[in-house]
């Protein structure tokens, strides 16, 4: 059974290979994957389908974007992952277990092995790309990529305390209720905010979860 147009999104951990206890490593992602289910509800619920790769469904891109922020955010500064997301028609082969194939993976496919070449060369920082399907009219790659690789370059020089307070702000959470939780003064967190862009990044997660 085919489908219309949706974006797939593949996942996996960096460097998981090197983890000193790949069952916790795997404990975290599944209940990284369960928060951003509950949180996002896509059409087909982000679940592990081999070792630390895991995959979904969305219905629009914007959705898959935040998905992928969020799970960076969940699983950091102890673990890094990287995403693949493709915007295209997706076969469904199977349901139980559940088997999909279609252009919408292949492009998703393509996005994460770019991201793990150019990780490795020109883009240390980059975590996430899109692709579009061959046959598929969608979000323009050019453009989408480019906020992708700002905000993967902000992220990537964001410190374990910038990541909380940036969880903290994407959760509605004000900066003064950051400032309590943080045990530090609202001017500290508000100098956070300013000096490590976070507010930038609450304003590109926003703008780009509006993303069809």
């Amino acid at each position: 059974m085919s489908t219309g147009p949706q974006a797939a999104l593949i996942g996996d951990a960096v460097g998981s290979r090197g983890a000193s206890d790949r069952v916790r490593l795997h404990a975290r992602i599944n209940a990284a994957l369960e928060a951003v289910n509950t949180e996002l509800r896509p059409s087909v619920p982000l679940r592990i389908t081999v070792g630390d790769e895991y995959q979904g469904v969305f219905a629009h891109v914007g959705e898959a974007v935040s998905a992928a922020l969020r799970l960076r955010l969940l699983l950091q500064p102890e673990h890094d992952v990287r995403h693949g997301i493709g915007w295209g028609r997706i076969t469904v082969l199977s349901d139980e277990p559940r088997v999909e194939d279609g252009p919408g993976w292949w492009a998703a496919r393509e996005a994460i092995e770019a991201v793990a070449h150019d990780q490795q060369h020109a883009q240390p920082h980059l975590r996430t790309a899109y692709r579009l399907a061959d046959d598929q009219d969608g979000p323009d790659p050019a453009a989408l990529n480019a906020a992708l690789i700002a905000r993967d370059g902000l992220l990537g020089a964001a410190s374990p305390r910038s990541l909380g307070v940036l969880r903290g702000l994407l959760a509605g959470m004000s900066q003064t209720q950051i400032a309590t939780a943080e045990a530090v003064s609202p001017s500290a967190i508000s100098q956070r905010v300013r000096r490590d862009g976070l507010s930038a990044l609450v304003a590109c997660d926003r703008l780009l979860a509006e993303v069809r």
